[in-house]
């Protein structure tokens, strides 16, 4: 007979997903948006490479720096709850095996059944039953800061190349154009795999993307472009 194996559901690598999108997506945005301000204030275009690659790297370290210590923040809180549910256990087996009770019967089981569950779940592992069902984390979802911080450093850079190789490749007069193109056309592209991976409404999803970024780099091309003409005037 043949045996249905276990259903693989999308949603198991959303946050992965959702990381390397805001970091890819962050790439792309913070990047051209800065080339395109350096750009209409009629900087040089040796002037507009370096502050494509400054920023390339200010921002894959910035990201790297920041999830690392948010994620750092999580793992010491997740350690310290489950440090004290490790000591609880050792103490109160009884009261901590009423507790895993009372939590199946909320979910819906009835008292004889949840109490059966607990019993075995704890007999098992009790500290991972509890961490999973009092806790709301197991192995898979603890936090880990130092492959969270090169994740988004690496997604950052990823993103942010694009812009950059293209101003870099482009003449003076055609850095504006072609790195609004490109950036656009990549964040379209960027929203609609995003949305295809996760099951979401692609069209709707690669436009939200999309808009929201063009107006990110149009406001920062027009204050560069106010403050060019303040500077030269």
């Amino acid at each position: 007979m043949y045996r249905r194996s276990h259903e693989r559901h999308r949603l198991d690598g959303l946050p992965w997903l959702r990381a390397g999108v805001l970091g890819a997506n962050d790439g792309i945005v913070s990047t051209s948006s800065l080339i395109l301000g350096v750009a209409a204030a009629h900087a040089a275009h040796s002037n507009i490479v370096l502050s494509g690659i400054a920023g390339l790297v200010a921002g894959a370290m910035s990201m790297a720096v920041g999830e690392y210590v948010s994620v750092h923040s999580q793992a010491d809180s997740e350690a310290a709850a489950l440090a004290q549910e490790r000591t609880e256990l050792a103490s109160d087996p009884v009261g901590e095996g009423s507790e895993l009770t009372d939590i199946y019967v909320h979910r819906g089981l009835d008292r004889g059944l949840a109490k059966q569950v607990a019993e075995q779940l704890m007999a098992h592992d009790a500290l991972a039953a509890h961490a999973r069902d009092e806790l709301g984390f197991s192995a898979r979802t603890l936090a880990h800061p130092l492959q969270a911080a090169l994740a988004s450093a690496a997604s950052f850079t990823a993103g942010a190349a694009l812009p950059l190789l293209v101003a870099a490749l482009s003449r003076a007069d055609t850095v504006i154009p072609l790195t609004i193109a490109a950036s656009l056309v990549s964040l379209f592209v960027l929203g609609a795999v995003s949305a295809a991976a996760g099951g979401a409404r692609v069209i709707l999803a690669a436009l939200r993307v999309t808009v929201w970024s063009a107006l990110a780099m149009g406001v920062t091309a027009g204050v560069g472009a106010l403050v060019g003409a303040a500077t030269n005037g």
